[in-house]
């Protein structure tokens, strides 16, 4: 990975929140002083259709705006990790939520498998935060920015009714990237 400039690309479904998880992770970005970019596509489908959001972090001027090599893919769905995957960077992490992606096909990249969803509705009750779960961990992972500009990211752009319940998810994505391999062999299904 490239010390001084990282193309990140969270994907999955829409209705999962990745759209809202770039927008943070670049207001993280922002308060840490970097150069930022965020750009995003959705399908014509506001909830179910393929969803993404790319995020470039850089201590140096770029010059093109869109992710094309990924440092990191953060994939919540199968359709997302077969789709983007071949993208990855060599020595690049791929993140998959197991709750959902069954199979990867990448060998290149630093694997982690993780139940998000799934830990998200036993630990929280719901899966809505699983966005920022899986970004939490993430950037603890990465230090691609401080967890605490991520953690102020979240308290100022998230609904002031689910700021607590984020605040949860981010602290549990932190404490998952502690010790990533206990979780990758919990039961996904």
């Amino acid at each position: 990975m490239n010390n001084n400039m990282k193309e990140i690309r969270l994907s999955g479904s829409g209705g999962q929140g990745l759209i809202t998880a770039g927008i943070i992770l670049a207001k993280a970005a922002v308060i840490d002083g970097y150069r930022v970019t965020q750009s995003q596509s959705y399908g014509p489908e506001s909830r179910g259709g393929a969803s993404r959001a790319d995020v470039i972090i850089s201590k140096e001027k770029f010059y093109y705006p869109e992710a094309t090599k990924f440092d990191v893919l953060l994939a919540l769905t199968q359709e997302a990790c077969d789709k983007y995957s071949p993208n990855l960077e060599e020595n690049s992490i791929l993140i998959a939520d197991t709750t959902f992606v069954k199979d990867i096909i990448v060998q290149e990249a630093n694997i982690y498998e993780i139940p998000f969803t799934n830990i998200a509705k036993k630990e929280l009750g719901t899966a809505l935060p699983t966005n920022i779960m899986s970004l939490g961990f993430m950037v603890k992972l990465t230090k691609v920015v401080t967890q605490v500009s991520l953690k102020k990211a979240v308290q100022d752009y998230v609904k002031k009714q689910y700021v607590d319940l984020n605040t949860k998810a981010l602290k549990i994505g932190f404490r998952l990237a502690n010790d990533p391999a206990k979780y990758s062999g919990e039961n996904s299904g």
